[in-house]
Formats: C-alpha cells, structure tokens, sequence
C-alpha cells in the first residue's frame, strides 16, 4: 500500500480530498522502530503529531517508586502527539512500541498551516481530542471503582473492542499478547493479586488463558460488568 492510500485509511483523514491526502503526504515522513523502543519519554518529549501505520504502541506513566501504569495502547491507525495549536494529552507519557511499528510523523509548522486551510479536519481533530478525554475520563472512573476483578473485567472489554477477536467456540481470543504483568500494569495492581483474580475468572468460565494470551466469553464477561457498571 502506497502511503496516500494509506493516509487515506484514517477516520481522521476521510474528510480529506485525494489532493488535500497528496498535501498531507507530502509533510509526512515515516519511520520503522523496532519493538520495545522508545519513541517518547518524558525527558526527551518534542513537538510533533504522530500516526501508527503498522504495530502496537503503549502510553504509561511510571510513579515515584517505578511503578508502570499503563494509560493506552494504540495500533494501526490512531494518533499522538502534542503541538501548540493541539494537546493529545502524550507529552508527560512514556511512549514505547510494543512490537516493530511504522511511524508516521507530521511537520509541524505545515500541517499547522495545512489545519487553518482546513477547518472540517480540523474540527475532526478536536473529535479525536475529545473522544481521547472522555475515554480516559470513563477509564479514570472505572479503576477507581469496584474490586480488583471488576477493574480487569472492564480493562479486558475494553481490549476486546479495541483489538480484532478471534473466534474459538464460545470464546473470542483479544489479538494482544497479554501477560499478567501487562494487565497488572494496566488496572494498577500487583502481578500476584492480578494472576489470582485470573484464576477466579477461569473458575467462573468467564475467560480462558494461555500464554501471553486472553480468551473472552464475550456475553458472560458483558454480563459481569453489566452487574457493576452501567454499560
């Protein structure tokens, strides 16, 4: 795939014209990084806006005793990055690939430029800017909500939206690899307290395990959050 159909791919992008995509190319430049690499810590955070094409990224904090929290994990298509005129909310973040990625970035000073000629972009810009609030709004609420299974029945159906699942009899595989330290680090807990509230999950058939992998009973795990949360 060429890159202005591959630009073309983006949601962001769909109000674009094939000569406004042929523009945007034009300040994109793209770079392969290999997996478990740093694109952005917050020591060395510079400006710019940032489109995955290929692979997995991680957005996490770490607290004062070096504890990961893992805010976001984002793949093909979805957007970071910080410039003056728009804030995605990444510039305090640890950005790190989870597997090799292609990474496209904007020039900043055109594609500032490129937004004012643009308002419909840009107003799908601020979209994006306001789903990523809300969606780390309604993630901020769930874990400090509800016990620990709660928090890692939400985390899991948020994956399951977010990454392609596939079907094994009643149970849908989530297509990232999931290790309980990753999913400790994603609601917050302890590697050990997560791995026993796995276990009671297995128990109530709500989700299968393997290495490095999740399968979800979809229905059963909805019903589960359904039960706590008003979803």
């Amino acid at each position: 795939m060429n890159s202005i159909q591959y630009l073309s791919q983006f949601n962001l992008l769909h109000s674009l014209s094939p000569e406004d995509l042929i523009e945007m190319d034009q300040m994109t430049s793209i770079t392969t990084i290999p997996k478990n690499t740093f694109i952005q810590t917050p020591d060395t955070f510079s400006m710019g806006l940032y489109f995955v094409k290929r692979g997995k990224v991680r957005l996490y904090k770490l607290n004062a005793d070096g504890k990961q929290f893992t805010l976001d994990i984002l793949n093909e298509g979805n957007v970071f990055g910080e410039m003056d005129m728009i804030s995605l909310g990444t510039r305090d973040l640890y950005i790190e690939t989870v597997e090799e990625c292609d990474i496209c970035l904007m020039d900043t000073d055109r594609f500032e430029h490129f937004l004012i000629q643009h308002p419909r972009f840009m107003m799908n810009m601020i979209q994006v800017l306001s789903d990523r609030i809300s969606g780390m709004s309604s993630l901020a609420q769930h874990l400090a909500l509800g016990n620990l299974q709660d928090k890692i029945v939400y985390v899991l159906l948020k994956l399951s939206d977010q990454f392609v699942l596939q079907s094994h009899d009643e149970y849908y595989k989530i297509n990232f690899p999931l290790s309980h330290q990753e999913i400790a680090n994603l609601v917050g807990a302890t590697r050990e307290a997560v791995t026993a509230a796995l276990q009671e999950l297995v128990k109530e058939k709500v989700i299968r395990t393997g290495f490095k992998t999740i399968y979800i009973h979809r229905e059963k795990l909805l019903s589960d959050a359904r039960n706590v949360w008003d979803l």
